[in-house]
């Protein structure tokens, strides 16, 4: 018997960093044919609430597909409530949950986009995490939750829950991520990278902290500050680029992809002090594109660095931060980036890909 192509639909209602990163390469490289429908990344709390209207009026034909792919940002009971009976199975992959996201000062938990994450988890077919370190998270984190319910404790879905809960990590391109001698050039000073959102969450605080100090004494670096900023960021960004102006040698989101990546290149450094962090494909595209990271020991950080560099890249507090950064800015050369890219170019498409072919495979178990 033929059977046409299989069809998955990959809906994403917040197509921006790294969930349109992860859009594209899913797209890109899967053997699969991969419909990509998405919506700005904005207005997350409306995205949660709403995208499934939209989308339900954007596919005209949802029998053309054996299965849908989504992200997190959205309500699955309403997505199956308007395709109906022809509504096929759906594959929910949390790239950020609401009962473990760090809040702002004075911001207190809102449990309705707490309960669309728990109600989303059942009615999906298979739940997908970007690291093992989130997928615990969640689950540590969701009797917690569900405890706050005043009666009627759904204490039955977490189990429920974890049955079908898998980790699969988001893959990387790592094929324009190979630096060259040229891509290097003549640098008098080390350059750092901060290629994070513009939030309170990836803790900018402690990050500029540690370079005032640095500038203070005397020490020679240069600075690029990457990452997407949203109209409110958090006002230490302005201080430091007051502060550091002397330092930075750019500023801002960059939209072109290939001079994102040729900034890196640059790079010597990449660190990250964040709060919250599931996964971090900023982090392994500078690590792979030539970088030596300097990263909290928490997080998913310990989970995407290899064992054997834990010890040198891995900090414990801002002191330590401060006194390795010191080191590699003043002549620590010892350093095997080189191993370092190459245990870490498993984290890329090429390999990764099998995973999620496989997934798609086992969800629609088609007649062969």
């Amino acid at each position: 018997m033929f059977l046409k192509p299989l069809k998955i639909l990959f809906l994403e209602s917040f197509y921006s960093g790294s969930h349109k990163a992860f859009a594209d390469g899913l797209v890109k490289n899967s053997k699969y044919k991969i419909d990509l429908l998405t919506m700005p990344a904005r207005f997350w709390k409306w995205r949660m609430k709403g995208a499934a209207l939209y989308f339900s009026e954007q596919v005209k034909n949802i029998e053309d597909y054996e299965l849908i792919f989504t992200t997190d940002l959205i309500n699955i009971s309403d997505l199956k409530l308007f395709f109906g009976s022809s509504c096929p199975p759906v594959v929910l992959y949390f790239h950020e949950n609401q009962l473990a996201y760090p809040l702002n000062k004075g911001e207190k938990l809102d449990y309705h986009y707490g309960l669309t994450d728990l109600t989303n988890a059942l009615g999906a077919k298979r739940v997908v995490f970007n690291s093992h370190t989130h997928m615990n998270t969640f689950l540590r984190e969701l009797p917690l939750f569900i405890g706050h319910m005043p009666d009627s404790v759904p204490n039955w879905s977490i189990n429920r829950i974890r049955l079908k809960s898998l980790v699969l990590y988001p893959g990387i391109d790592g094929s324009a991520l190979k630096r060259t001698d040229e891509n290097n050039g003549v640098n008098p000073y080390s350059v750092i990278i901060w290629n994070h959102r513009w939030e309170y969450d990836k803790n900018p605080e402690d990050f500029f902290n540690v370079l005032f100090n640095l500038k203070k004494d005397g020490i020679k670096f240069q600075l690029a500050l990457l990452g997407e900023r949203y109209k409110k960021y958090p006002p230490v960004f302005r201080k430091a680029i007051e502060i550091l102006r002397d330092e930075i040698i750019h500023t801002g989101y960059l939209e072109n992809y290939d001079e994102y990546i040729n900034l890196l290149k640059r790079g010597n450094i990449v660190i990250s002090t964040s709060n919250q962090e599931n996964y971090g494909i900023a982090v392994i595209e500078a690590t792979l594109a030539g970088c030596r990271p300097l990263l909290p020991n928490r997080l998913s950080y310990p989970e995407i660095i290899p064992k054997e560099f834990h010890s040198e890249c891995l900090f414990s507090d801002d002191y330590d931060l401060e006194k390795r950064l010191k080191r590699t800015l003043t002549g620590d050369k010892a350093f095997k980036q080189n191993v370092l890219i190459d245990r870490m170019s498993k984290l890329c498409w090429n390999t990764i890909i099998k995973d999620y072919d496989k997934l798609f495979d086992e969800l629609v178990n088609r007649e062969k």
